[in-house]
């Protein structure tokens, strides 16, 4: 090692971050006892110090990606290759929004590299980011399963929606505050509340939660739904059973959807006010159908997806109802819910109804999804405006009640609805057509193959561009069911 590299490496040392002596032959030790598979595409680099694990990786994982994360600016770091992404903070929502843009695969082929003297010198700041990272990956890792479970229906349902779509809403922001409903135990202490606001306050529903609202004689003025698996149907169709949808008795005025969800046939003369997750391959169909829409990206719970809505809609303040992220003794849901009559309808002696729910909430408070969404939202707060709130006592949010001296509202003040115009091809065709030449496009073909291959091949690595348009044609145009 040359005079000026021992003296940066000595200078350093001070904060004993490296070796005085020889940094790099101490990270290429290190690189080597981790014992690391060849088939890692990301590492990420928690406060590399200056760096000199960044050129060992390099050389030994040519096609592997490395992202660096520094809890605070170094001073004189060497210069590195512009491609590697670098973040310098601890704010997790500023970390998990960076690794968000810069992971698009599978995160079991992502490795965190720990430079484990870091965390003497940084402490509880080192902590903070590592933490950050954990919540990432295990909310990605979530999101991902169910990804390459239901990544094909996702994309059958929103070809097949399109031919449904007869009616949209188009909307203008108002100063009418917001009431969101989950389907929480906590809803049940909160609907006297919702029922005494409901002409002031704009109600969106979780699809989940309208059984309960219906029950206590509260209209939803939105349905929120964006669950793509056949069991969702379940939530929505008593909306048609009861006539929810009929405004003349001051009914629920939309659905608002992302395509990709499971409709039921019947909301073909419903409103949909449409939602679009901000990938490449829907900005690209809706856009070349004038399908107007909301971006609001995959959080992996309606509820997030129902407060960036929200937001949207309403420059006023944001209520929660039944969004509990945690179990009531037995109770996991409010009532009546819409699938306590599939438990009861298997209910015997043998297996009664109690049992059956002491069982499902046993394994709701033992499964890690709760706690991830709770940490999510922990961690979005401070994205967010300050004016959400909560209707009832909260783990994570503060809490407030809906004010009661306001005028009343007139959802058609805000909202219009507006009906598709008739062409002679569908709009499934229209969509279909759109993507595959979207797909030959050198702008965005990479984008939009790469985000299509994770839904319609999960688990394969290297697809060619005819196998892909083949399943597009065959997903999209042959698609008739929610499979």
């Amino acid at each position: 090692m040359d005079k000026n590299g021992a003296l940066q490496a000595s200078a350093y040392a001070k904060n004993n971050l490296h070796s005085r002596y020889n940094p790099q032959s101490e990270a290429e030790r290190y690189i080597d006892s981790l014992n690391l598979k060849t088939n890692i595409k990301y590492f990420i680099l928690i406060e590399p110090g200056r760096g000199f694990l960044i050129p060992v990786l390099q050389e030994k994982f040519k096609e592997s990606k490395i992202i660096v994360l520094h809890i605070e600016k170094q001073d004189d770091l060497p210069d590195i290759d512009s491609d590697i992404p670098v973040f310098t903070g601890t704010e997790p929502a500023q970390v998990q929004g960076f690794l968000e843009s810069n992971i698009k695969d599978n995160i079991e082929n992502v490795k965190i590299i720990e430079w484990r003297p870091s965390l003497n010198h940084y402490k509880e700041l080192y902590v903070k980011l590592l933490s950050a990272v954990v919540s990432f990956l295990k909310r990605t890792d979530a999101g991902n399963r169910t990804t390459a479970l239901f990544g094909k229906r996702w994309v059958r349902n929103f070809f097949r929606n399109l031919d449904t779509l007869n009616k949209n809403l188009l909307y203008k922001q108002t100063e009418t505050p917001v009431i969101i409903t989950g389907s929480g135990p906590g809803l049940e202490e909160a609907l006297p509340l919702i029922k005494d606001a409901q002409n002031t306050h704009l109600i969106i529903a979780a699809s989940s939660s309208v059984m309960a609202l219906s029950h206590s004689g509260i209209s939803a003025d939105l349905i929120i739904s964006a669950d793509g698996g056949s069991w969702a149907l379940k939530h929505l169709y008593p909306c048609y059973r009861e006539s929810l949808f009929n405004k003349k008795s001051g009914g629920v005025k939309a659905l608002a959807v992302n395509l990709c969800a499971a409709l039921p046939s019947q909301c073909e003369d419903t409103p949909l006010f449409l939602i679009n997750d901000g990938t490449f391959w829907q900005s690209v169909i809706l856009h070349e159908l004038s399908l107007p829409s909301v971006i609001i990206t995959q959080k992996g719970t309606v509820t997030a997806a129902a407060i960036e809505l929200a937001l949207i809609l309403s420059s006023s303040n944001i209520y929660l109802a039944g969004m509990d992220l945690s179990v009531n003794d037995i109770r996991t849901h409010a009532k009546p819910y819409s699938f306590d009559n599939l438990f009861l309808s298997c209910a015997n002696r043998f297996n009664p109804f109690y049992s059956q729910c002491f069982m499902r909430s046993y394994y709701t408070s033992k499964g890690e999804s709760l706690d991830i969404y709770a940490s999510w939202f922990k961690t979005q707060l401070n994205t967010w405006e300050k004016r959400i709130f909560s209707v009832t006592d909260s783990r994570i949010f503060k809490t407030a009640k809906p004010d009661k001296n306001l005028k009343n509202k007139n959802i058609d003040d805000f909202f219009k609805e507006t009906k598709m115009q008739n062409n002679s091809e569908s709009l499934r065709e229209r969509g279909a057509a759109a993507l595959l030449k979207a797909l030959k496009n050198k702008e965005y073909a990479q984008n939009i193959k790469q985000e299509l291959v994770s839904l319609l091949f999960a688990g394969e690595d290297s697809v060619t561009d005819e196998e892909l348009e083949k399943t597009i044609k065959k997903t999209a145009l042959h698609g008739t069911c929610h499979e």
